[in-house]
C-alpha cells in the first residue's frame, strides 16, 4: 500500500495567541510540525508529502525539513484564504495516478498512531473515502439562545479527526466542484459527502489531538514523555 499525504500548513492558528505560526512552537526538541511531518516521514507506506504554505514562511518550512531530514516532502506549494483552498493547491500539485490514495492531516495534529494511518489507507482504497473520527463521550445538546433544543443520541455521534483519506480522482472532483460553486467546507469529507459518495469512518484515538490552545501544548508534552519520546 502506498499514499501521499497533503498537509495544509498555511493558516494562523490564532487562538494559540503565539506570536508566530503554532506550528513553529516547540514541542519538546522540537516544533510542532516537524512532529506531524515524523509521522510520516517514518512510514513506509507514505510515497511524499507536499504542504500548503505562506510563501512568506517558506524559508523557515525548509529549514525545518532540512533540520530533521524530511526527506519524503517533494513540494511546497502555495495555499489560499482557507483551508480548502490550501487542499486543492496540493491536489493541482500531484503528479501521480489518478487512482492512488491521498490523505489530507492537520499539521498540527502529531500525534496519529500509524496503525490509524493503515487503516484509513485500505479503507480508502476498498470504497473510495475514509475519515478518521472518535465516539463522542459526553452528552451532546442542541442550544439555541441559552435553551436546549435537543439532545442528540450519543451513540451515532463521532468526533471528526484528520487524516482523511480518499482515491485522488474521487477528492480531486468533488474539491474543484465545491470550489467553482462557493461551497464552504471545514474539512475533505463535506465536499466528498456533497459530491454525493459515502464516506466510511476509521475509530480513531483520543490522543490524537490538534495543538489548538496553551492547554494543549502542555498536554502535548505529557504524551511526549508517556511514548518516550520527550528528548
Amino acid at each position: 500500500m502506498r499514499y501521499t499525504v497533503m498537509i495544509p500548513a498555511a493558516g494562523s492558528g490564532k487562538r494559540m495567541r503565539a506570536s508566530q505560526n503554532k506550528l513553529f512552537l516547540q514541542l519538546g526538541d522540537r516544533p510542532i510540525l516537524a512532529h506531524t511531518l515524523q509521522r510520516f516521514q517514518e512510514d513506509e507506506w507514505c510515497e511524499s508529502i507536499i504542504i500548503a504554505i505562506k510563501e512568506e514562511e517558506r524559508l523557515l518550512m525548509e529549514a525545518i525539513a532540512k533540520k530533521f531530514n524530511l526527506s519524503k516532502i517533494t513540494q511546497f506549494v502555495v495555499g489560499g484564504a482557507e483551508r480548502q483552498h490550501s487542499v486543492h493547491a496540493c491536489l493541482e500539485a500531484y503528479d501521480g495516478s489518478i487512482d492512488g490514495i491521498i490523505l489530507v492531516h492537520d499539521a498540527a495534529r502529531p500525534f496519529i498512531h500509524q496503525s490509524t494511518i493503515h487503516e484509513l489507507v485500505m479503507k480508502a482504497q476498498e470504497t473510495g473515502a475514509a475519515i478518521a473520527a472518535v465516539k463522542v463521550q459526553d452528552t451532546t445538546k442542541v442550544v439555541a439562545s441559552g435553551i436546549v433544543q435537543q439532545t442528540l443520541p450519543r451513540e451515532q455521534l463521532w468526533a471528526i479527526q484528520t487524516p482523511q483519506a480518499f482515491r485522488y480522482e474521487l477528492l480531486y472532483n468533488a474539491s474543484k466542484e465545491a470550489l467553482a460553486e462557493q461551497f464552504e467546507a471545514t474539512d475533505e469529507s463535506m465536499v466528498v459527502e456533497r459530491y454525493g459518495a459515502p464516506v466510511h469512518v476509521v475509530e480513531s484515538t483520543y490522543d490524537n489531538i490538534k495543538m489548538t490552545t496553551t492547554a494543549d501544548l502542555s498536554y502535548g508534552h505529557y504524551l511526549l514523555k508517556e511514548r518516550g519520546e520527550l528528548r
